[in-house]
């Protein structure tokens, strides 16, 4: 393995919260690119050098070395900077999907998300602006908040906000500008959710993906009756299995991004294999 992320569905693996759980004994990491080293004679499909992604969750990316059937590898371009590979199968792969499946959205409109510097937010920032949608991106607030505004505005974001500024009049203006979404994306839950929800024009799509704050989703009566409002739910694993004789869940449409445009980046803190082993235990 040339890199391997550690992603909040890892960790909830391990603890056996995740749907998906792999049989024990098992290495953890769903995610990661891997160089290959040498092929059995009938592998057609790959070569010694090649760089390879899971084709699919519960892979056990959290090792040196592997020995996988050839079906279980997707071949990816060498050429492209690692982190980009190590992390392309689950964020920006999710990203694409919700801005894709739920509504369908034209150069000019615009998503809402919280959490939006979490990887998919990022990745959906990136993706959002190549398309020409505007993105609404929530954040927690913070003592360095003008750094992380600043770092997703270079990414590509259109308006930034806090939380707490979602319920304060002041959002009136953001829409002076830009159409009201949509479509909103949560991975949060709890009153990030709810406030998130009246800023949706009506018969707008809420799509949930994580639920990070550990809160339920809270919708009043009120956006079902009188707004119509859709709550939509995803899960990569899900689509891939549903799709398993489609393309590779989004990858051909994320990778050109990648190999032709600036490669889509996502803030990320480098740990060796040492230090990893030491902060999981």
């Amino acid at each position: 393995m040339l890199a391997a992320p550690i992603n909040p569905a890892d960790i909830n693996m391990i603890q056996g919260t995740y749907p998906l759980l792999s049989p024990l004994p098992a290495v953890g990491g769903n995610e990661g690119v891997g160089e290959v080293l040498e092929v059995g004679r009938r592998v057609k499909a790959l070569k010694p050098g090649d760089w390879v992604i899971p084709a699919d969750a519960g892979l056990g990316t959290w090792r040196t070395w592997g020995v996988f059937p050839e079906e279980m590898l997707l071949k990816v371009p060498s050429d492209i900077p690692v982190l980009c590979a190590a992390t392309l199968s689950v964020n920006p792969c999710t990203a694409f999907r919700l801005l894709a499946d739920f509504e369908s959205l034209a150069p000019g409109d615009s998503v809402i998300q919280n959490a939006a510097n979490s990887g998919v937010g990022q990745a959906v920032i990136q993706i959002a602006r190549a398309s020409g949608i505007k993105t609404i991106n929530v954040v927690r607030d913070r003592h360095d908040l003008s750094k992380l505004v600043e770092r997703l505005m270079a990414l590509g974001a259109d308006h930034v906000v806090t939380e707490e500024m979602l319920r304060k009049p002041e959002m009136k203006d953001i829409f002076k500008s830009i159409p009201r979404p949509r479509l909103a994306l949560n991975c949060v839950g709890g009153k990030s959710t709810t406030e998130m929800l009246r800023h949706l024009q009506p018969k707008g799509t809420m799509v949930t993906y994580g639920g990070m704050a550990k809160q339920p989703v809270m919708v009043p009566v009120s956006a079902f009756i009188f707004r119509d409002m859709r709550l939509r739910g995803f899960w990569m694993t899900q689509w891939r299995k549903d799709h398993a004789q489609g393309t590779p869940y989004g990858l051909g449409r994320v990778l050109p991004g990648v190999v032709d445009g600036p490669a889509w980046r996502s803030e990320s803190s480098l740990l060796p294999v040492q230090t990893r082993r030491a902060w999981l235990r």
